[in-house]
């Protein structure tokens, strides 16, 4: 395979082009304002030019507030998915597959009256186009047909090949060898948009010069055209749009909560930890109250302390209930994690606020929806933990031992704890969880 690049290439303006309205002859306009072509030349038209000769055009209130709204509704009507929306840009996946800002719809270049929309076939056009200059001046040549979009990842603007006939579109290395003797596995390079972008050099946006011609470039026709440039969704990298993946990382961000049991050595920066905890002290709670406190075990020694009380206890407790020695053991060692965490928080619910009532009945449920507030806002820091990439996994032990947490924490008997979380950089990521169905979990009446 040869290299797609020539020794020298020429860029040619194609001066003299009327002002275009629907119904013009474009093939004529370019017989009178360009006879001077050549077989293998490359024609670079843009795409306004044959969107006004396709009667392509719009009418428009001339007010501007009523035309802009007007355009708005153009771009809605002609995407077939909003990608992103920032500001007052819209990108959007539009008609033809091409994804750019407002679907393709322009207004500049037009009269105050019109907005001009996208050829409806692009690659029909360049057809159309390259015929009838074969017919007319006698000449083989190709025909881009071109529209000004943003880049990923990029500033500023370029013009790209949205219609094409008569040269190969992309031209793949695959299997070639550099200078160096290195194999090019995937380098496949835009013929057609490189053309695009290079003629626009001589175009410009305000010289009222729609079209160029480039001439030296080695053609080859493989019946290619720009619909191939198109990247299948599923092939995209980026298939997600800005809106699409918030819309998205919504419905899993509460799937994306794992128990995560083992730990890297990297340390937990301060600041998510402490972002997660905010997130996480906005659930509901009842009354305006505020009644969940995070403890963060920051000193290993209080840490310790409060595990290895704690690990007496629950041995004390076990082995009151008449476990072997083996079993005691297995058990103690489920507590390990919170030893062996880089960080563990202990959340508590301190029922300030709570109503209080005359009877037992109405105070015990007092109680338990403060309970629930707790529970809530547990969740809550998993969740958000597990959106910063942290891992967690909540373990119930301080419930059991809620004296001696208050003991060795020095707290008051209103701090009743709620387990305690430990957390980290997972040491390996489970799988996925995909889409639950409620099964049993849930009852309708």
């Amino acid at each position: 395979m040869t290299d797609h690049a020539s020794a020298k290439i020429e860029i040619l303006p194609v001066d003299g082009l009327p002002e275009f309205r629907p119904g013009d002859d474009l093939t004529g306009a370019f017989v009178g304002a360009a006879p001077w072509l050549r077989s293998g030349d490359v024609l670079v038209v843009t795409s306004k030019i044959v969107s006004k000769a396709e009667g392509m055009l719009i009418r428009v209130p001339s007010d501007p507030e009523e035309r802009d709204a007007a355009r708005r509704k153009l771009v809605e009507d002609e995407s077939v998915r909003v990608i992103a929306r920032i500001n007052r840009t819209v990108i959007t996946e539009n008609r033809l597959g091409i994804v750019q800002a407002a679907s393709g719809v322009d207004a500049s270049n037009v009269a105050s009256g019109e907005v001009a929309l996208l050829p409806s076939d692009p690659d029909a056009s360049a057809l159309a186009l390259r015929n009838g200059l074969r017919e007319r001046l006698g000449v083989e040549i190709a025909v881009v047909v071109t529209d000004t979009m943003g880049r990923a990842w990029r500033v500023g603007q370029t013009d790209a090949a949205i219609g094409s006939s008569g040269l190969r579109v992309l031209h793949s290395y695959a299997g070639e060898v550099d200078s160096q003797g290195n194999e090019l596995a995937v380098t496949e390079v835009a013929i057609a948009d490189e053309l695009a972008a290079a003629a626009d050099l001589v175009k410009g946006k305000l010289g009222g010069t729609p079209a160029a011609v480039v001439r030296g470039l080695r053609l080859t026709d493989d019946g290619s055209t720009a619909r191939k440039l198109i990247r299948p969704i599923e092939e995209d990298l980026f298939r997600l749009g800005t809106d699409e993946a918030i819309a998205q990382g919504r419905r899993e961000a509460v799937l994306a909560r794992r128990s995560i049991r083992s730990f890297t050595d990297e340390p937990v920066d301060p600041e998510v930890l402490r972002r997660a905890v905010g997130t996480a002290l906005t659930a509901p709670a009842p009354h305006h109250t505020k009644p969940v406190r995070f403890v963060w075990l920051r000193e290993e020694g209080l840490r310790h302390k409060l595990l290895d009380a704690m690990k007496a206890s629950w041995q004390a407790d076990l082995e009151g209930d008449d476990f072997t020695p083996e079993q005691v053991a297995k058990r103690l060692s489920r507590g390990d994690i919170l030893y062996d965490a880089p960080e563990v928080v202990v959340p508590f619910l301190v029922a300030e606020g709570a109503h209080t009532y005359r009877d037992d009945r109405r105070n015990a449920c007092e109680h338990t929806m403060f309970t629930v507030a707790g529970g809530a806002a547990v969740q809550g820091l998993l969740v958000a933990l597990a959106a910063e990439d942290l891992g967690s996994c909540w373990i119930g032990s301080t419930i059991f031992a809620a004296d001696l947490v208050r003991e060795v924490l020095g707290l008051d008997e209103r701090w009743e704890p709620l387990g305690a979380v430990a957390i980290g950089h997972p040491a390996a990521l489970p799988p996925a969880r995909g889409s639950v169905e409620p099964g049993e979990g849930l009852l309708e009446l």
